[in-house]
């Protein structure tokens, strides 16, 4: 088994299926003890808002705040700094417990042994 989890969410309410699953599977991962980073980029930066995940909506889905919260508490969530620069999303507009990084940051965590990557 892995020994950690790296999900790369690019999808937001622009593709609502492939992000609920990204969360989903995150947030099963950390139930399951699995150490998790969730990487939020592209459309999903904005769930990094407070407010914004609770306005997603999928019929049969589990509610995106509760995976969010999920996640924050037991994992690590991370707002790419470029996609939050593109939204004007600074470091004081984000949730607690969201951090800012980059692409460096990134392949810091893909890249040692007993990592798996999902990219949704």
């Amino acid at each position: 088994m892995a020994n950690k989890l790296v999900i790369k969410v690019t999808a937001g309410a622009d593709a609502p299926e492939r992000c609920s699953q990204a969360f989903t599977v995150a947030a099963v991962a950390v139930a399951s003890g699995v150490q998790v980073s969730l990487w939020l980029t592209g459309e999903s930066a904005w769930f990094a808002l407070p407010g914004r995940a609770a306005e997603f909506e999928l019929p049969h889905a589990a509610p995106l705040p509760d995976l969010l919260d999920a996640v924050i508490g037991a994992g690590q969530v991370t707002l790419c700094s470029q996609c939050a620069a593109r939204r004007d999303i600074g470091e004081r507009d984000v949730l607690p417990g969201v951090r800012i990084a980059g692409a460096q940051v990134f392949v810091s965590e893909i890249m040692p042994e007993g990592v798996r990557a999902l990219v949704y």
